[in-house]
């Protein structure tokens, strides 16, 4: 829809849609329930009178290159703002600067989650009509930092993302991101001033590198996709969804398999326990040893964490642990229940993994589960070992609410380290791996999952089909009884 803004003399009459393109417009009309946007700020222009003309600046500045109000998504009232790329390359400038502070407390005076279209160069040196020097009392970055896990924040890139966008982009909860985009806290201008090469834009952070190292939680094809991502993505706050579907569970007897040592795709386990169509997972491209998604039980929004045999025989190493940190302190801000699917011989172990900081990272991991003050249920669909099982668990078993195998450590290796002797003493090769197997599967019985409920480490033993049916009954249980604030809400470790 064009829209067009009027000066009081009547010098001068641009119509917004032609002077941008109509790019931020159309993102906005995209996101939002059509009829429903309120814009605040939209007859500012740049704040370099002293340089020139009004009229150039109503032509070439409208908005200050930033189109921002609210509206609603889905019926949810949201704010929104997007740079525009077309307008002083979408830089940050005092008055743009004033218009997203502005939106920022509004959005915390009212409870509304935040949607940045983040494409921008940073700041812009360009302006005059300030006092300022450095400028660097600007308060956008805490306003937008405060709001963090107060409202869900989300930012899309499309394009080029440098500088102080990126930082916007940076301080969400979530990124969105579109195929050959580049995100960076510098850009070429930046990079070149401070003497470290000339650089291309789309060489900065190009989206192979940031999808592999964890910035980016989605990574779509275009804007169109990057926009629908966003209005799914906020539906997961947004309360229950009365329309849903799901498989026949008995599907989940035949996801993993009997051979206990034979890896397996975790995310058809996912698909089969949640609602039709509703997984959707956050950083794929990184951290491969976790899966982390939000989905649907019942129409009840939920966030899933959930080891991944296929990588490191789902054993948790730093990058994993940084993950599953990361989203539970995401579903604990915005009241999500969590559901941990755990199958892990725990923590990657030994000098080269001590060399990734893991002792930082995988107590980091313990310390977002104990803060957790949602339901946390943990469904063990194979084995339990040692410490990176109760990081799964959000700290041990009974913090949160059929084959399976548990222990302190990976059943081989606790053979090997408590027999070692023994096993050291047999001199014939046969008879000693014979004697080691026979261990394991001694272990391997006192660790299965009926015997470890008879001594009540674990709630339940339960059917795979049972699986969903239990954890919505749960889950319904802890609505009608919510938490004290502050308080652990455990909610029961269960094998299926």
């Amino acid at each position: 829809m064009p829209l067009s803004i009027y000066f009081k003399d009547g010098r001068a009459k641009v119509d917004l849609a032609l002077a941008r393109g109509r790019k931020s417009y159309d993102k906005r009309d995209d996101l939002l329930d059509p009829g429903s946007f309120i814009e605040y700020g939209a007859l500012t222009i740049a704040a370099q009178r002293r340089r020139r003309s009004l009229d150039d600046l109503v032509t070439r500045t409208p908005a200050d290159g930033l189109v921002a109000g609210t509206g609603t998504v889905g019926g949810r009232p949201v704010a929104v703002m997007s740079y525009d790329y077309t307008v002083l390359a979408g830089t940050q400038g005092v008055h743009n600067h004033r218009k997203t502070d502005r939106l920022f407390r509004l959005a915390a005076r009212d409870g509304l989650p935040v949607v940045i279209f983040a494409e921008g160069g940073g700041g812009r040196p360009g302006d005059t009509d300030t006092s300022a020097v450095a400028q660097l009392d600007v308060p956008t970055f805490r306003l937008l930092a405060q709001l963090r896990g107060k409202v869900p924040t989300l930012a899309i890139v499309a394009g080029y993302c440098f500088a102080g966008n990126a930082a916007l982009a940076g301080s969400c909860d979530t990124i969105i991101a579109t195929e050959g985009s580049s995100l960076g806290m510098g850009g070429p201008a930046m990079i070149e001033g401070g003497g470290l090469g000339v650089v291309a834009p789309g060489d900065v952070g190009p989206m192979d590198v940031l999808w592999g190292n964890g910035v980016v939680d989605r990574l779509v094809a275009d804007d169109a996709a990057a926009v629908a991502d966003a209005r799914r993505y906020l539906s997961y706050f947004d309360g229950r969804d009365a329309g849903y579907e799901h498989v026949d569970q008995r599907t989940l007897r035949h996801l993993v398999p009997e051979n206990r040592l034979r890896a397996y795709p975790v995310r058809p386990v996912l698909d089969a326990l949640f609602d039709t169509g509703s997984v959707l997972e956050l950083r794929a491209g990184f951290a491969a040893g976790i899966v982390t998604a939000l989905a649907r039980l019942d129409g009840r929004a939920v966030g899933v964490l959930a080891n991944n045999p296929e990588h490191l025989g789902g054993a948790i190493d730093g990058d994993a642990a940084d993950k599953a940190t990361a989203f539970l302190e995401l579903c604990g801000a915005h009241r999500l229940p969590v559901i941990s699917l755990c199958d892990t011989p725990g923590f990657m172990v030994g000098p080269d993994a001590e060399r990734t900081a893991t002792v930082r990272r995988f107590s980091a991991m313990f310390v977002a589960g104990a803060r957790l003050t949602v339901p946390l249920c943990t469904v063990v669909l194979r084995k339990a070992y040692g410490l990176g099982a109760m990081a799964m668990a959000g700290g041990d078993l009974h913090a949160p609410a059929v084959t399976g195998e548990f222990g302190g450590m990976g059943l081989e290796g606790a053979v090997r380290l408590g027999f070692r002797a023994e096993l050291d003493a047999i001199a014939d090769p046969a008879a000693r791996r014979s004697r080691f197997d026979a261990l394991v599967a001694d272990y391997y019985e006192r660790g299965k999952a009926v015997n470890v409920a008879t001594v009540f480490e674990i709630d339940d033993v339960i059917d795979p089909a049972d699986t969903r049916g239990l954890l919505s009954r749960i889950l319904a249980r802890r609505k009608h009884h919510p938490p004290e604030p502050g308080t652990s809400t455990g909610s029961g470790t269960m094998m299926t």
